[in-house]
């Protein structure tokens, strides 16, 4: 019997050899948002060591929409090149290429976790356009925002589909809109840092407005024979905040606009929330997102062993696992749970011998 981890997964026109994805994970290694040769090796390893999908970091759609001044980038066509030579390496290794577009918002211009994570001012190689939905900081050691006027906002949606189109002229066959962990589009959705009372605030409808735009603008530059997914915080783990029952009228809403796949992650939006961490905490809010709106799911979150991952796939709580840290300590780990399922795993001739 085949296990669920590795059975083939067909997205649109695309399949995907087992259902381990790896996770975006922020690198704070480029110059200008340029990919370089730690994005080819860092990622490249990790296709090699036998995942479904590879997926870049969250890429910025703006310069002024990078958490760092290290962020790789997208807004620029001087951006492809680079990814378009990482992605090439993946797709060769057997694994589907794929890039998180993002804009940070008010969790901008911040310095990369080893130089302090500290606020870095225009003079340091920062910014002072910091943006989001209203003019509330963070946190007191980040920068104030400027609230996004009706002009801002249109650029934003602008950016996102010209971010998408050079995504596809790289190579990329997964493009996944970072709607997550207190970024901007995050900050759009939850009342907790949505104080608008235009359009794009207040009620559900009207928070939830801009990802739906950005999401209908992406869709109508991305191929149909391709996936769309979109990152969202199933709960702000706060009072007030955005919830798991809006989570899943947000997935319902966007099934129709074209998305293919929700990414559960959970957080992010306020400093200091309780967060019930544990193995597998965050897969209820794929299985309940999977079940009532009735599209597919990838489920995160403290996901480190093959039976684990495998019994999330065979009980229908997800249809693939995004796995990021545990790939870090063992970029492997998609051959050693092959083996560890008795299923078939893909390994490099060049590394037989050792498997």
């Amino acid at each position: 019997m085949s296990s669920g981890l590795f059975a083939p997964l067909v997205m649109r026109d695309l399949t995907l050899r087992n259902r381990v994805v790896v996770s975006p994970m922020c690198q704070y290694s480029c110059i200008d948002g340029l990919a370089n040769d730690w994005h080819l090796v860092h990622l490249g390893a990790l296709a090699r060591g036998g995942a479904g999908a590879v997926i870049a970091e969250a890429s910025a759609v703006v310069p002024e929409g990078r958490i760092s001044p290290d962020d790789v980038g997208l807004w620029d066509d001087r951006h492809v090149a680079p990814l378009a030579r990482v992605f090439r390496f993946v797709r060769a290794q057997g694994a589907v290429p794929g890039i998180q577009l993002a804009h940070a918002g008010r969790k901008a211009s911040m310095a990369s976790p080893w130089k302090g994570g500290k606020l870095v001012l225009p003079a340091d190689g920062g910014w002072d356009d910091v943006v989001a939905p209203s003019a509330l900081a963070f946190a007191d050691d980040y920068a104030t925002p400027h609230a996004l006027n009706a002009a801002g906002i249109s650029r934003v949606v602008d950016a996102f589909a010209a971010a998408a189109r050079r995504a596809l002229a790289a190579g990329a066959e997964i493009v996944e809109i970072h709607a997550a962990h207190g970024y901007l589009l995050h900050q759009f959705l939850s009342p907790l840092s949505n104080r608008r009372e235009d359009g794009y605030g207040g009620g559900w409808e009207n928070r939830t407005r801009l990802v739906r735009e950005v999401v209908t603008s992406v869709r109508g530059v991305w191929p149909e024979r391709l996936p769309l997914w979109v990152r969202i915080s199933a709960t702000d783990w706060a009072d007030g905040g955005w919830t798991e029952d809006d989570a899943v009228r947000l997935a319902s809403a966007l099934a129709p606009l074209g998305v293919d796949l929700i990414d559960c992650s959970s957080g992010g939006l306020v400093p200091g929330a309780r967060i019930p961490l544990g193995p597998g905490y965050q897969v209820p809010f794929a299985a309940r997102i999977r079940a009532e709106a009735r599209i597919a799911t990838g489920a995160v979150g403290m996901i480190t062993e093959p039976r684990q991952a495998d019994d999330i796939i065979r009980a229908g709580q997800a249809d693939l696992v995004l796995l990021a840290r545990e790939l870090l300590r063992r970029p492997h780990w998609p051959l050693h749970a092959a083996k560890d399922l008795g299923q078939p795993a893909p390994v490099p001739p060049q590394y037989a011998r050792a498997f």
